[in-house]
């Protein structure tokens, strides 16, 4: 199968980026889009260039890692998959297909596709874990969780911050990131005690890291690679009013 790619190329933050074209030959329709980039950086260093720099880890749609835009969409034009899932198969003989990096303030480019995300990681130190006494652990049967409720925590807990929600959101909110970081530990006793300051310093960081104010469009739920709901968002809200009203 043979295709036509327009890849981003800028060789670090500071310099002028731009499109540059590209024509592969020989793609098998059962390679995955990073089997597809593998190949173009397998011509690019057989002719001498620079091969076109992104980020991946797993490939297993776990790590959260991968992500660029694929003809405008986070990730792609299927729901519900990280760029390392989707297969060339989704596309057609001769298609010209647009490669370009999540873009958003908070995720400074460092080169080509490949953007900082440290942002979600300093989101996370400063209130997304729980305090707890050191020792033994306790018997897991001795803390009573309903069924509904921890299976509730472990839908929010499935966010793996790839970062889609940010990428294509207009004002390049992490909201959702966020309150799924929030909501899971919410939702559990081991988490109650300090949910108040949480939210509060988590919320706080979001902001301070750059993203972009929520405006309910629910386009960050559409690209999530895992489904994360904005009821999350919502929950983080009540949460954060709570806090505010207490402190």
């Amino acid at each position: 199968m043979k295709v036509h790619l327009k890849v981003w190329r800028q060789k670090d933050a500071k310099s002028k980026g731009s499109m540059v074209n590209y024509d592969l030959d020989n793609v098998d329709q059962h390679m995955s889009f990073l089997e597809m980039m593998d190949t173009l950086n397998e011509q690019l260093t057989l002719k001498g260039e620079m091969p076109v720099e992104f980020d991946h880890d797993c490939r297993e749609g776990i790590c959260g890692t991968c992500g660029m835009m694929i003809n405008g969409q986070a990730h792609g034009p299927v729901p519900g998959l990280t760029v390392c899932q989707l297969h060339m198969r989704e596309f057609k003989e001769g298609d010209t297909i647009y490669v370009e990096p999540f873009r958003a303030m908070a995720f400074p480019l460092k080169r080509d596709l490949k953007i900082d995300r440290s942002a979600f990681d300093r989101i996370i130190q400063s209130g997304g874990f729980i305090t707890a006494n050191t020792g033994m652990p306790a018997e897991a049967n001795n803390l009573l969780i309903v069924h509904e409720t921890a299976e509730s925590a472990f839908d929010s807990a499935a966010c793996i911050g790839c970062g889609a929600c940010v990428a294509t959101c207009k004002n390049s909110s992490a909201a959702l990131f966020t309150s799924a970081k929030i909501s899971h530990l919410a939702k559990l006793p081991q988490g109650e005690q300090e949910a108040a300051k949480r939210v509060l310093k988590m919320v706080s960081k979001m902001d301070e890291e750059g993203f972009g104010h929520c405006s309910n469009t629910e386009a960050c739920e559409v690209k999530c690679p895992q489904g994360i709901s904005v009821l999350n968002i919502a929950r983080m809200n009540w949460e954060f009013n709570k806090a505010s009203l207490l402190h």
